[in-house]
C-alpha cells in the first residue's frame, strides 16, 4: 500500500540496509573509495558495474538524499550539487552547447536570471519570454530550441506559469521542460504532473528549512524520452535510457565543474526534509492569514499572492497546488519609506532567503534585484517599493501583530 508524503520521506534510508541497524544513513566522509579486485573499480569507471569512484561523483550520504528527493518528486534518479544555483549552472554545464537556444520565463530569481544573461554571451541563445501565457513561448521557439525553462510561481512578484499548457507544448514538440519547483516544494506540487522532463529544487530552502545548509538538486522525472536530445553523449547512452540525462549532468556538470554537494550537508538536509510538509503546512496557513490582514489595510497599495481571488493566475494555482505557498510580497503606499517600515518589525528579519523557520523580509529593488538595473526591473514587475516576504513557523498572532504595529504606526 503506498506510504504517505512524510511517512515515505521519514522511513525512505531504511527501504535499504543500513550499516548497525542505524535509523538515518551516516555521514560518509571518505572522499575516494578501494575495492580488493581491481576489475571492479575498472568496471565502476566504465559504467559497467554500480558504485564509488571519487567523492566529487557520488557519495553514500549524498546518494541517499538523492533517492530521498527522487521520491519527493516521483522521479527516476536525481543528481545534487553544492547549492541551488550550481543545479541551475548545471543545465548549461550538462546538456546546453553553442548554437543552442532556451526560452525562459522573464519571472526569475535575480541569480537564475543572471545566469541566463551570462550564457547567452557563450553562444547560447536566450529567449525570455512572459510564461503566463503559452502563446508566448510558442512564439518564441526556433528550431535550435534545447529546453522551456520556468518557475512554479516566480520570485518575488508571484506570477505563475502556465505550466500545463506549456508542457503540452514541449511535449508535443519533442523539447525539454525544465521546471524550478523551488517556490512551491515538491509537497505542494510535483512537476511531472505537467510534463516537466527535469525539476529543480534549492534544497537550501524549504526542503532543508533551518537555514543553516546550502544544497541543489536536479530530478529526472521519466517524462522526457532523451532520444529526441541531441546533445547526448555516447558515454552517457552507456546507461539505461532513462538515465541518459542524469548521467550526463553528474559527468559533464558534477564531475568536470565540481560543485559536489558535501556528505555533511547531505545529511542535514535529509535530516530537514523529514519535517518539511509540516513546516510548509504551517508557512501556508500563516502567510495566507498575513496576506489577508496585509491586503485590508490601507496603508498598502498591492499584495502579490496567488491565493488572492485578484491575482491573475488564481485559478491557475489553486488547481495545480495543493496550496499557494509561503512567499508573497507587497507595495507599500506611496510616501511611506520602506526602510522606516522594516526597521519597525521585531519578529520578522531583515534578510533574504525563503523557506525558512522564521520570517524574513527584504526590499527587493534595493538588494537582490539591485544589480539589474531599473529597466530589467520594470520589465519584471518590480516596483522600487516592492517588498518580499518569505513567511515562517511563527505563532500567527505574533505575526499579526508584528505587522499591524508596524503599518499602524503611520
Amino acid at each position: 500500500m503506498p506510504k504517505g508524503f512524510t511517512t515515505t520521506i521519514l522511513h525512505n534510508d531504511r527501504q535499504n540496509l543500513i550499516e548497525h541497524g542505524s535509523i538515518h544513513k551516516p555521514v560518509h566522509s571518505s572522499v575516494t573509495f578501494g575495492y580488493s579486485d581491481a576489475r571492479d573499480l575498472a568496471a565502476v569507471f566504465q559504467n559497467r558495474q554500480s558504485g564509488y569512484r571519487y567523492g566529487r561523483q557520488g557519495n553514500p550520504t549524498v546518494s541517499a538524499l538523492e533517492d530521498k528527493i527522487t521520491r519527493m518528486e516521483a522521479g527516476v534518479a536525481s543528481v545534487c550539487f553544492s547549492s541551488g544555483m550550481a543545479a541551475v549552472g548545471a543545465l548549461t554545464q550538462g546538456l546546453l552547447k553553442a548554437g543552442d537556444h532556451v526560452v525562459s520565463s522573464i519571472f526569475l530569481f535575480g541569480n537564475t536570471s543572471n545566469l541566463w544573461q551570462t550564457t547567452s554571451s557563450l553562444g547560447i541563445q536566450v529567449s525570455f519570454v512572459d510564461a503566463t501565457q503559452v502563446e508566448n513561448v510558442l512564439a518564441a521557439l526556433t528550431p535550435a530550441t534545447r529546453m522551456v525553462f520556468v518557475e512554479t510561481i516566480a520570485n518575488p512578484r508571484t506570477q505563475v506559469a502556465d505550466l500545463t499548457k506549456i508542457g503540452e507544448l514541449c511535449r508535443q514538440r519533442g523539447i525539454l521542460f525544465v521546471v524550478d519547483n523551488t517556490m512551491t516544494t515538491p509537497y505542494l506540487f510535483q512537476p511531472k504532473q505537467v510534463g516537466a522532463g527535469l525539476v529543480i529544487n534549492s534544497l537550501t530552502k524549504a526542503i532543508a528549512g533551518h537555514g543553516d545548509v546550502l544544497g541543489g538538486c536536479i530530478t529526472d522525472t521519466g517524462a522526457y524520452d532523451w532520444h529526441n536530445y541531441p546533445n547526448i553523449t555516447a558515454n552517457a547512452q552507456k546507461q539505461p535510457e532513462a538515465l541518459w540525462g542524469v548521467a550526463q549532468l553528474r559527468s559533464k556538470a558534477l564531475r568536470d565543474y565540481g560543485a559536489c554537494l558535501s556528505p555533511e550537508a547531505a545529511h542535514q538536509i535529509a535530516i530537514g526534509a523529514e519535517t518539511m510538509a509540516l513546516r510548509v503546512e504551517r508557512q501556508c496557513s500563516n502567510a495566507a492569514a498575513l496576506v489577508a490582514m496585509l491586503a485590508a489595510h490601507p496603508n498598502v497599495d498591492k499584495v502579490h499572492y496567488s491565493g488572492l481571488s485578484q491575482h491573475p493566475q488564481h485559478q491557475l494555482a489553486t488547481d495545480l497546488f495543493k496550496a499557494h505557498g509561503s512567499i508573497f510580497s507587497f507595495e507599500l503606499k506611496q510616501g511611506i519609506d520602506c526602510f522606516e517600515f522594516l526597521n519597525r518589525l521585531t519578529v520578522a528579519i531583515s534578510a533574504t532567503h525563503l523557506g525558512d523557520n522564521r520570517t524574513l523580509i527584504i526590499p527587493v529593488a534595493h538588494t537582490i534585484f539591485f544589480e539589474m538595473g531599473a529597466e530589467r526591473r520594470a520589465a519584471m514587475g518590480i516596483s522600487d517599493s516592492l517588498i518580499r516576504v518569505s513567511v515562517g513557523i511563527e505563532d500567527v498572532a505574533d505575526l499579526l501583530a508584528d505587522f499591524g504595529q508596524a503599518l499602524d504606526a503611520y
